[in-house]
């Protein structure tokens, strides 16, 4: 079991994912679990596995939010799992759009922590960012949701109720085969996923069920600082995509601007990239790489970078993440004509490193800059306070 960082405050995960009437919430549970539930309200043994089937396939194939849906199953039964079950979505809070399409969603669970979620519309996908911890515990210096404290890992139902709201929101019900508008998913909003792998495996395992959500594993990604320990197992167990945040090239600096570092530096985080299983040229690593104002957006640090990717023989593609400015940040973005310099050293080494389209900033949306609305009313609140003292 991998232990917290020291300097965090421990855990708080809720054990059993209920409402506030008693009654069990079904999302988010494996086939097995499912099969257990269908059972404990008396449908008989040879019976479970079809009755398991058809309650998966409303749930997530068909988006049912209530027993009264499942035409092709029993009233009776459907009458006795409503009195001990729920098929549950998150309130939400705030829905956002911005001026480019891209959509945020303010999560609150029923112990009143809330999330957010984004979904990015583009030509040939649409990604949806999916939080999985309620704050975090990395305290990335560039990163707004790492100001905000780590509250608690959120469970494989939270983790799951994200993606179904998305395709209640895009209206993707009856869950579409081709040309569906959320094709991708990137384990890339609020918290460090592998620091809550086991609820993360388990959410993508019933996204990637083929009679169901159905997403193919090609299309997640999971994106982690650096916590190398659980990188192998990633891939070993959940074969997603991996994407690192690297943000520099130089121990010194990654150790300023992403604390993790002390604990994995640069040696080991690019060791353990290049031994990642099923990375090959087809299924390359990206690496995030956020574009800090004379801090390593230098032409030697693209240098470095490229000398690295090479000499531990990654492959690999680098995003080069303009830095989106938040409320209180104490860096800049590089200016874009240092970003293509350095996107342009990087491809003539054969690289790929195309420069990340901002989307969502007017909506506080962009990359590094989700952190849930309680958060901040909590601080304006406390300002409002001080204030007036």
């Amino acid at each position: 079991m991998l232990s917290t960082p020291p300097g965090t405050e421990p855990l708080v995960v809720p054990r059993a994912p209920v409402t506030g009437d008693g009654r069990e919430c079904l999302v988010g549970l494996s086939r097995d679990a499912l099969a257990e539930r269908i059972a404990a309200v008396g449908v008989p043994t040879r019976q479970v596995r079809m009755r398991t089937q058809q309650v998966w396939h409303w749930i997530y194939h068909r988006g049912a939010r209530d027993f009264d849906e499942m035409t092709n199953v029993s009233s009776a039964l459907r009458k006795a799992l409503a009195e001990r079950y729920v098929i549950g979505r998150p309130e939400i809070v705030e829905a956002r759009v911005s001026v480019d399409g891209t959509r945020k969603w303010l999560l609150r669970f029923a112990d009143g922590n809330e999330v957010e979620t984004v979904f990015i519309p583009e030509e040939d996908r649409g990604t949806l960012c999916v939080s999985s911890q309620v704050g975090c515990t990395l305290t990335c210096r560039f990163c707004h949701t790492g100001t905000q404290r780590l509250v608690r890992n959120l469970t494989a139902q939270e983790i799951v109720m994200q993606v179904l709201v998305a395709r209640d929101d895009l209206g993707e019900w009856p869950s579409p085969r081709d040309g569906r508008l959320l094709s991708n998913i990137v384990l890339m909003g609020m918290g460090e996923p592998l620091y809550n792998f086991d609820n993360v495996k388990a959410a993508m395992q019933v996204v990637m069920d083929p009679e169901g959500i159905s997403l193919s594993r090609r299309r997640i990604t999971l994106s982690t600082s650096g916590v190398v320990p659980e990188m192998a197992r990633c891939g070993a167990e959940l074969g997603v995509n991996l994407a690192v945040s690297l943000h520099a090239v130089r121990d010194d600096v990654r150790t300023r601007i992403m604390p993790i570092n002390k604990k994995y530096p640069l040696s080991d985080l690019l060791a353990a990239c290049r031994d990642y299983p099923g990375a090959t040229n087809a299924r390359r690593i990206t690496f995030e790489y956020v574009m800090l104002k004379d801090v390593n957006d230098s032409d030697a640090d693209a240098r470095e970078l490229v000398r690295l990717l090479k000499a531990y023989n990654i492959p690999a593609k680098v995003n080069l993440i303009p830095f989106n400015p938040w409320p209180g940040s104490e860096f800049e973005c590089s200016p874009p004509e240092r970003i293509r310099r350095f996107s342009d050293i990087v491809f003539e080494a054969g690289i790929s490193a195309p420069i990340r389209a901002t989307r969502g900033q007017d909506i506080l949306a962009a990359c590094g800059q989700l952190k849930s609305a309680s958060e901040k009313r909590r601080r304006s609140d406390r300002d409002a306070e001080s204030a007036s003292a």
